[in-house]
């Protein structure tokens, strides 16, 4: 499905979400399976290429990698993705990520993310949750290269942290700030 159509649909799926909630349920096991690839592929690229993601990788209690997110907008605009939580190299849990904006934009663009989480709260904070708001509840720190100059193991004190990757398309910028993130209920 070519990027527009994908970020047509990502806007449209927003636009209900706002007007009327939503109920998620568990993907097919083909689905989760091509997930499941494609956040193994999306992580190990991560970790391959970057130094600083490699390195709070060793150290984190878990990891949630969104490895497509859309993100469409025309003066209104959204983003929504699928994603799984691993701890140890397993799959604990498949989440939802949905994000709404307004304001001065045009365009559409695919990116991926993944958030490190460091400590046995934020795991326990993103399991306990009816959905997590990033940029409530723990603290995430979305890691830049500036950012990344100055981490070491001794800096490593917030509970989790965020890299964006993989940005393809026509619009600028992207933040996970309001991003909502909700567990997949599996029946």
């Amino acid at each position: 499905m070519g990027l527009f159509r994908k970020a047509f649909a990502a806007t449209a799926v927003i636009g209900m979400v706002a007007l009327g909630g939503c109920s998620t349920t568990a993907t097919s096991s083909a689905s989760r399976a091509d997930l499941s690839n494609s956040s193994s592929q999306a992580l190990n690229k991560l970790i391959r290429e970057n130094p600083a993601a490699a390195a709070i990788s060793k150290q984190s209690r878990a990891v949630l990698v969104f490895p497509s997110m859309v993100k469409a907008g025309l003066v209104f605009g959204g983003a929504y993705g699928e994603g799984e939580l691993r701890q140890g190299g397993a799959t604990t849990g498949y989440y939802t990520s949905f994000t709404g904006s307004w304001g001065l934009q045009a365009g559409a663009q695919s990116y991926g993310y993944a958030v490190f989480l460091m400590n046995e709260n934020a795991v326990q904070y993103l399991e306990e949750s009816d959905g997590w708001e990033i940029g409530v509840g723990p603290t995430v720190v979305v890691v830049n290269a500036g950012v990344a100059e100055n981490l070491s193991s001794s800096t490593l004190q917030d509970d989790a942290y965020a890299f964006i990757f993989d940005q393809k398309g026509l619009m600028a910028g992207v933040s996970i700030e309001g991003t909502k993130v909700s567990r997949v209920q599996t029946r």
